[in-house]
């Protein structure tokens, strides 16, 4: 993003230094403003990057999150991660090395980072909707093989979009056909807009899904046991607010920037981009919250590792994608 930035005043300060009969040495050539967007950009990269690497580390030194959701949940915070690490090198390419192959590495890195996180979610959406629909079936041996087998297809996928910027796919041969998200040419960023929005609309679909069956599940105990209809009820509604947080603040986060990479091309001002880009990049500084943090034994284990000590209430049983 901040590439073509960089790209139009460089062309401005050659046109100037033209009329010069010396050439300037390389040492004297005045470095490029800092761009206050670019420096935000960087900032979430780092918070990223440290909040998600607190949650992987908490999965793997942690022997109890062994189950499948702990490992969707380790990929999202994984993505996260390097999407983080992606914005941060992104700003170190864009000021301080600025050549052409390491630009289509960073942008080959967000582009997989942050489809794998899509992808994750939906992982993660689809394994909550088999919890409740295979309630009875889904602590078993497929359920853990489909969950790995899920994720090794989902990271190729991820990374053979991160890969086409590196193969061809780029508009650093001809800037006319650049998108707003320099060097992913305008076709690239628009199958990946179109792509999402499917994607959303499958999660939005499941998510549906999963309320329906939560409350004809409170129906049934409803009729069962006319004594618990009430706190259920209530819990079913709990339940169904948090899915309703959950996907509003994907859709706030995400569709902006999704419907302005279709409509958008590089003579929009740039300011627009980062507005629509930000809140897409805060999307994984929200996803540890959403779905590490607030997880109980997650919140256990964090306890352990801060203060070293392990509480009373500390039990072993796996959890439900449900709880988390």
């Amino acid at each position: 993003m901040s590439n073509s930035l960089q790209n139009t005043s460089s062309s401005l300060s050659a046109g100037q230094e033209g009329r010069n009969a010396s050439p300037t040495p390389a040492w004297e050539l005045r470095p490029i403003p800092v761009n206050p967007w670019d420096v935000a950009l960087c900032v979430a990269g780092t918070l990223v990057s440290c909040e998600n690497a607190v949650v992987i580390a908490l999965i793997v030194y942690t022997p109890t999150l062994r189950a499948p959701v702990f490992a969707l949940i380790g990929s999202l915070a994984l993505a996260d991660l390097l999407a983080g690490l992606g914005l941060i090198l992104n700003f170190v390419v864009t000021y301080l090395i600025n050549a052409g192959f390491v630009t289509l590495l960073s942008a080959g890195l967000l582009i997989t980072a942050f489809s794998a996180s899509v992808l994750s979610v939906l992982a993660i959406t689809v394994d909550r909707y088999l919890s409740l629909y295979n309630a009875l079936t889904y602590h078993t041996e497929r359920t853990v093989t489909f969950t790995y087998v899920t994720l090794v297809l989902m990271w190729l996928i991820s990374a053979t979009l991160g890969s086409l910027p590196v193969l061809g796919w780029n508009c650093l041969g001809d800037e006319a056909t650049c998108s707003v998200c320099r060097p992913v040419n305008k076709n690239n960023a628009a199958a990946l807009a179109v792509s999402f929005l499917l994607i959303f609309a499958l999660i939005l679909q499941l998510y549906l899904q999963i309320c329906k069956i939560a409350f004809r599940h409170a129906q049934q105990i409803a009729v069962q046991h006319q004594f618990m209809a009430t706190s259920h009820a209530s819990s079913t509604t709990k339940g169904v607010s948090t899915l309703s947080a959950i996907l509003g603040t994907f859709a706030l986060c995400w569709v902006p920037f999704a419907m302005y990479s279709l409509v958008a091309d590089t003579h929009y001002p740039a300011v627009y981009t980062y507005a629509t880009a930000l809140p897409a990049i805060c999307n994984s500084i929200i996803n540890p919250i959403i779905y590490a943090f607030r997880n109980p034994d997650i919140q256990r284990s964090l306890r352990v590792a801060c203060c070293g000590c392990m509480p009373h209430s500390f039990t072993l049983r796996p959890r439900t994608p449900s709880d988390v």
